[in-house]
């Protein structure tokens, strides 16, 4: 996984305060000014910024990159939240930037916020508490989940953009920005206002993560039948189980609605 990556030596700045308890890979590095907390467990080639504090039961895997003011792994901003320990799980190739904010899980919420790969977490972010982000998702400035999102992977969130708690947002969909968004949104599609409201296909971001033609044109079915039949979810779903081809995308798309607590955007 790590492979062909120009190693780093260890270098902690004589101003970072690094709790004993803390595990740091032999090759973190952690700039100055920076907090690590007795809980915190490191992966390889990560690259701490200055004045970052990271905190709590949290797990960073390897060649991660966290730029200056971030703070990861403090306690939930949850009125629920009575101290009880709880984690944070964030994976490998993420670039966090400037005064990001994630948040650890609650009990109420499985206990866990967890974080994939390859993510862009934008300058002043937010991840709140229970959320689960997937992989290559974009999240834009200022842009902030609540508490319990479930974001899939290759999402791309514009800036300024708000997220409902217990929403979630299909794999691809695209969130334009200054969106407040309170209902799930369906894979593969665009939304936009507040309430954010469906407008499209996110034709863009299926060709740039090489959905094959064929595929797009079964999605393109599988949208007009959704938003422009009249029909309500159920009946929606019984007829694309019906009239469309199966694949992973399609069948991946039918049970995002299938689990659409919330509603979705319109």
């Amino acid at each position: 996984m790590y492979e062909n990556v120009r190693p780093l030596s260890r270098t902690i700045h004589e101003t970072a305060i690094v709790h004993p308890g803390a595990r740091l890979a032999p090759d973190v590095v952690v700039g100055p000014y920076s907090i690590i907390g007795p809980d915190v467990e490191i992966g390889p080639h990560t690259e701490i910024g200055p004045h970052v504090l990271i905190d709590g039961w949290t797990k960073i895997g390897g060649y991660n990159k966290i730029y200056a003011g971030a703070c990861i792994g403090a306690e939930p901003q949850d009125l629920k939240f009575r101290g009880e320990k709880s984690y944070l799980t964030i994976g490998d190739y993420n670039i966090i930037r400037e005064y990001v904010t994630i948040s650890r899980g609650t009990e109420g919420g499985g206990g866990e916020t967890r974080i994939g790969s390859h993510n862009l977490f934008m300058a002043y972010t937010h991840v709140a508490h229970d959320c689960q982000v997937g992989n290559y998702v974009v999240m834009a400035n200022s842009a902030a989940l609540a508490g319990h999102v479930v974001v899939e992977d290759r999402v791309v969130i514009g800036g300024l953009v708000g997220v409902h708690q217990f929403c979630k947002l299909g794999r691809m969909a695209m969130i334009g920005a200054h969106s407040m968004v309170v209902k799930d949104v369906p894979p593969y599609v665009m939304v936009d206002g507040n309430p954010a409201h469906v407008y499209g296909i996110n034709v863009v971001g299926l060709r740039r993560n090489n959905v094959p033609p064929e595929i797009r044109a079964e999605i393109k079915k599988a949208y007009r039948i959704l938003y422009r039949s009249n029909l309500n979810v159920a009946q929606a779903i019984e007829q694309m189980e019906q009239e469309l081809a199966s694949s992973p995308e399609i069948d991946h798309f039918i049970r995002f609605l299938r689990s659409a607590d919330r509603g979705i955007c319109r």
